[in-house]
């Protein structure tokens, strides 16, 4: 096994053609064959299924994949610590992030690789918390966007944002944002939300339980494109944060209004794992992040307070 086996294994893997990859990587294609049968004899496994449209990974295949992945952004790691702290970064990352927060960040963050590192791959993997948590630990995905990780293990954590949850309903409704809502009013109110498990929904019934009531709940929604949808077509009201709804108050299709006594309010942080080292490029990705998120807040796009940075031996134990 060696370093070429392992990024000809990467390349066919994206591209899902071995004469894709032999275009790309400028190496007759019969030397690439002769590369991944060479990995899958000495591994004793059938790494692609071969078909009349090209390759596809096979399962023992996708893991051999997510190490060659590690193996190659540590190699990139030494080329880094020797070159030039500006100079643009090769190499392959993986960040995890919500849904919500994937519409938001993704554009600005693949358009600052692009500037900045244009060499270099990146993953965008949109899950929620639960499965990000599960991914980081296991080494699939680099660094991730996390709500609130109530179950998480210890982390490198980048403090984000506090961000505050408002009262969504129709237009009709007369919700403003210069008028709060008491939370207590959501008592009776004609609920849309995610359903049990999903951390807004946590989120919101924890703080019903603080305030002796619960929470009558008609439809149940993980995506927040649903909600938004029922809640404008007069089907009740929900509670979300301000970014993902951000065009649809501009336009007059949603309202929205905060609630007090008590503010929900969740905490976002960037989180890396502390089993192995911080790539350059993951560390990159958490910086443009928090910049961007910094910007959206200034200009009221994003609700919410930025949180302070904290020491860098800091660990996130819940």
């Amino acid at each position: 096994m060696d370093v070429t086996q392992l990024r000809t294994l990467i390349h066919v893997a994206e591209l899902g053609s071995l004469s894709k990859a032999a275009d790309r990587l400028h190496i007759a294609q019969p030397a690439l064959s002769r590369q991944i049968r060479l990995l899958e004899e000495e591994l004793g496994v059938r790494l692609f299924d071969r078909h009349g449209r090209g390759m596809i990974v096979t399962e023992q295949g996708q893991d051999v994949l997510r190490h060659a992945l590690r193996v190659m952004a540590e190699l990139e790691e030494i080329r880094a610590v020797v070159s030039d702290e500006n100079a643009p970064l090769r190499g392959h990352v993986s960040i995890g992030m919500p849904p919500p927060a994937s519409d938001i960040l993704s554009e600005p963050l693949v358009s600052a690789f692009r500037d900045t590192h244009p060499e270099a791959t990146l993953r965008i993997v949109s899950a929620y918390t639960g499965y990000l948590l599960d991914w980081i630990h296991r080494g699939e995905i680099d660094a991730a966007i996390l709500y609130d990780p109530r179950s998480a293990r210890t982390l490198r954590i980048q403090p984000l944002l506090e961000e505050t949850l408002f009262l969504i309903g129709p237009p009709g409704l007369g919700l403003s944002l210069e008028q709060a809502v008491e939370f207590r009013a959501l008592e009776g109110q004609r609920l849309l939300l995610p359903s049990l498990g999903h951390g807004l929904r946590t989120l919101v019934d924890r703080y019903a339980q603080e305030c002796g009531f619960s929470l009558d709940i008609k439809v149940e929604a993980d995506s927040y494109s649903t909600l938004k949808s029922l809640v404008r077509h007069g089907h009740g009201v929900t509670v979300l944060p301000l970014a993902p709804i951000h065009e649809e108050l501009k336009a007059g299709r949603l309202g929205a209004a905060p609630l007090v006594n008590p503010t929900p309010v969740r905490r976002l942080i960037m989180s890396y794992p502390t089993d192995r080292p911080m790539p350059r490029l993951a560390r990159f990705a958490g910086q443009v992040i928090a910049a961007t998120i910094a910007r959206l807040v200034e200009r009221g796009v994003w609700s919410g307070r930025i949180l302070e940075a904290e020491p860098e031996h800091s660990r996130l134990h819940i």
